[in-house]
């Protein structure tokens, strides 16, 4: 039968999911709510409650696992026949814990130790003696050990032939990817070459330079080489952008043979290639587009992804010969890396903590990716193991703009295809799922649970 019963949370001071999981279990124990009385639906209780429906699934999903309540599909939540709740202690899980909403938009990063390092080189910046330098603006000469230490780190990559003044310094990644566009296009409206999906900073950074994108077509193994020789033929393309690696968001990798063949393909039409590296976690045994063609690729990568993004440390390996051009687009855009950004990422990397923090950070994730494959692996998932997030396209009935309103009314936050694609490109009914270390595993696997269930209920409506 159906039931009016609405609990009262206005006196709760703590978590709402655990307040409303003990309102439902003492209305069951005083009789307010009987065998077969049904529970009001998700919306309309988080209306009543002024909680997100998210919050009063989480509960909902808690009591029917520990058999208070029952679902039945298409008919709503019910309580469960006395004798089948299980005795089993609810744990005080925190707000923190479980929040109200979970962002799955971008990775979030765990904390495996990275703020007590970057304490630790401030306690050392503090020790050091003052000089000169420290009234100074910024210079090439003055960024050299910083420019040192990226270089030590990165030797053991297979990035071709560098030394330590091929390197430049960025406030991050994404300042890379548009100093290399003010560095390298020219002409009134320069034309640049991405994957038809890729990272949205590309195209943000060519609207800044007046630049017109052109997508390549891709399939499981990367760029398409019969379309980059086509757009090539009918387009002056001056860069190609792209993420052999670790791609953003599908998380494929580009294979050995087809490297090469786009490698000669760009060679063939002096086409230059910014390589993102920025996400990939490992080492890999596959020769960089910079180590295949040193005259022509810019090499792009952060700590932002495999240490803290607060930190907005970039680099840049640049072609052989062309640093000295990227150095003068940074020093005429901020004169340089602050010196006291430089001594920190110096410290840091030099200190063998970035090493131990990634190898840290790769457990914790692979946790969380095993979790969401387990969950969601029946599905047309796309994933890797080192990569902080999953591409998911959509069964039938779903498409992506609906899927991600459905989820963010049950408190999940994910992104849309449509975020990757170009302005005039066409996008997958698909969604990107980032891992989410600032909550527990407990609370991760919860989510991915949600997102299951919403997957198996596609509307019943057209969108029209």
């Amino acid at each position: 039968m159906d039931t009016i019963w609405f609990p009262d949370l206005s006196q709760c001071e703590g978590s709402k999911y655990k307040a409303l999981v003990d309102a439902i279990r003492d209305a069951i124990a005083n009789d307010q709510l009987k065998e077969g009385d049904k529970l009001p639906p998700v919306r309309e209780l988080g209306w009543k409650l002024k909680v997100t429906p998210g919050t009063v699934a989480r509960a909902y999903t808690c009591l029917t696992t520990d058999g208070f309540l029952k679902a039945e599909v298409g008919r709503g939540t019910f309580v469960a026949a006395l004798g089948s709740q299980k005795i089993v202690p609810i744990q005080p899980f925190t707000p923190e814990e479980w929040p109200d909403e979970i962002n799955l938009l971008s990775p979030l990063l765990p904390d495996v130790g990275q703020s007590e390092a970057i304490r630790d080189a401030y306690l050392k910046m503090a020790e050091m003696l003052p000089d000169e330098t420290m009234i100074r603006y910024p210079s090439t000469q003055r960024e050299r050990p910083a420019r040192q230490a990226v270089m030590n780190w990165i030797a053991r990559l297979p990035l071709g032939m560098f030394d330590v003044d091929d390197i430049v310094l960025t406030y991050g990644g994404q300042s890379a990817i548009l100093s290399i566009f003010q560095t390298v296009l020219k002409g009134a409206t320069p034309i640049v070459f991405a994957e038809d999906l890729t990272y949205s900073g590309f195209r943000h950074a060519a609207q800044l330079v007046r630049a017109d994108v052109v997508s390549i077509a891709c399939d499981s193994e990367g760029l398409l080489p019969d379309a980059l020789e086509k757009a090539c033929q009918q387009h002056a393309g001056q860069i190609l952008c792209t993420s052999p690696e670790m791609h953003n968001p599908t998380a494929q990798r580009t294979n050995l043979t087809r490297r090469k063949e786009i490698a000669e393909i760009a060679r063939n039409y002096d086409l230059q290639i910014m390589e993102d590296n920025c996400y990939s976690m490992s080492d890999t045994d596959l020769p960089s587009y910079r180590a295949l063609l040193p005259k022509l690729t810019w090499y792009v990568s952060s700590l932002s992804k495999v240490f803290s993004p607060s930190l907005r440390i970039g680099y840049v390996v640049a072609p052989t010969g062309r640093a000295g051009d990227l150095r003068r687009t940074t020093q005429y855009s901020h004169f340089g890396i602050a010196k006291p950004v430089a001594d920190l990422a110096t410290l840091l990397l030099n200190s063998g903590k970035v090493d131990e923090i990634k190898t840290k950070m790769l457990g914790v994730l692979r946790a969380r990716i095993k979790v969401a494959v387990n969950i969601l692996g029946g599905f047309d998932l796309k994933w890797h193991e080192d990569a902080p997030f999953l591409w998911l396209s959509l069964p039938r009935g779903w498409r992506a703009a609906s899927f991600c309103r459905a989820a963010e009314k049950e408190g999940l936050l994910v992104r849309s295809a449509d975020d990757f694609a170009l302005i005039d490109g066409r996008a997958p009914h698909a969604i990107r799922i980032s891992v989410n270390a600032h909550i527990s595993l407990a609370c991760y696997d919860d989510a991915m649970v949600r997102l299951r269930r919403i997957l198996l209920n596609p509307p019943d409506q057209i969108e029209i």
